[in-house]
This record gives structure tokens, C-alpha cells and sequence, in this order.
């Protein structure tokens, strides 16, 4: 990260708020319908009612990753008390996985490869907008992971550290609000 302040992911405060500096080094594309996810594009709850496809890079299929997916505005940008809303966790992605994954991990969730530790839950904010993050950790080894108890108030910085994961190795994040809009980010 050259210059930090033109970080998408500093400027939209996915770094600071969820997760610490770290150097994206896996390339991960995810993919609702027809529509790439950017850092900081917009999609309505419409559009992300569908679990997505995700691609992952790599070229090591002895090498795994957990993908989750947050959203650290929720109830609402201006309180956000529920932070981090837990939408989805799936454990166990192998680093080749195709550009088919969306299809690929249901297929694989019925077999012994990834495991869906968390179904996703589409998006539904009401107030405000929300950043939705998707973050790839690397997993030292295949290793449980257990649901947690609830989805909010889930912790991505302890998450790691409980499960004895690295660094993030990519993130990416969209902004989304209710179907009409309302409002804009406000921030503390």
C-alpha cells in the first residue's frame, strides 16, 4: 500500500474499523449476477439477494482460506451497535477456486471440501448506508470452525485471533442502503 490515504479500503475506513493495514496479495473478484464488486460501488439489497460467485487466486491447492462477509453499519451508520453483522462464512476454500465458485461451493458444501459455517443472509439495511466487506484470511491448516452464537456483534480482529489465522490476503467492500435510498453515511 504506496500511498494509504488513496486506499479505497482506508478511505471507506474498511481498515481502521474491521480490520488492521495489511498488503492485499491474493487476487478475489466476487460477482452478483452480472455485477463486479468493487471497493465502494453501490448495489441495492435487490441485487445482493443471491448468494454470489466468488473467484480466488492461487495456484496451490494444498493452500485455504475463510471468506466472510460483515457489515459493520448495522443498525445504522450513525449507531452502529450490531457491528459486525456476520452475513456469511464459509472455511476450507481451496486457493484455486474457479471463477464458478458461487456454483462450485454449493457443490462443494454437499462434499468434504469448503464448509459453510455461516448461510449467507442477503443484506436488508434500513437506515443509512451500509458497507458490506467481504475479507479472505488465509487458514494456517483445514481446521473447525464453529458458528458463533448469533451474527451481530461479530468480531473479525478476534475471529482471527481465536482460530489462529493470518493476516487478511484480500478485501473488498459496496455500499448499500433500502431499495428507495435515504439519506447518506454519516459519520462519528
Amino acid at each position: 500500500m504506496a500511498c494509504s490515504s488513496r486506499n479505497p479500503l482506508v478511505v471507506g475506513r474498511v481498515i481502521g474499523d474491521i480490520l488492521d493495514p495489511f498488503e492485499s496479495s491474493i487476487p478475489l473478484q466476487i460477482t452478483y449476477g452480472n455485477r463486479n464488486v468493487s471497493n465502494g460501488c453501490e448495489l441495492k439489497p435487490s441485487q445482493v439477494a443471491n448468494q454470489p460467485q466468488v473467484s480466488i487466486g492461487g495456484n496451490d491447492p494444498m493452500i485455504y482460506y475463510t471468506l466472510v462477509l460483515v457489515d459493520p453499519d448495522a443498525p445504522s451508520p450513525s449507531y452502529p451497535s450490531f457491528r459486525e453483522y456476520l452475513h456469511w462464512m464459509v472455511t476450507d476454500i481451496p486457493a484455486t477456486t474457479g471463477a464458478s465458485f458461487g456454483m462450485y461451493i454449493i457443490f462443494i458444501l454437499h462434499g468434504s471440501n469448503s464448509n459453510e459455517v455461516v448461510s449467507y443472509e442477503k443484506p436488508h439495511p434500513n437506515l443509512g448506508i451500509h458497507r458490506l466487506v467481504f475479507v479472505l484470511l488465509r487458514q494456517r491448516c483445514r481446521q473447525i470452525v464453529y458458528a458463533p452464537g448469533w451474527r451481530q456483534n461479530f468480531n473479525t480482529r478476534e475471529f482471527v485471533e481465536l482460530y489462529n489465522l493470518e493476516l487478511p490476503v484480500a478485501a473488498v467492500f459496496f455500499n448499500c442502503q433500502r431499495e428507495a435510498g435515504s439519506g447518506g453515511r454519516t459519520f462519528r
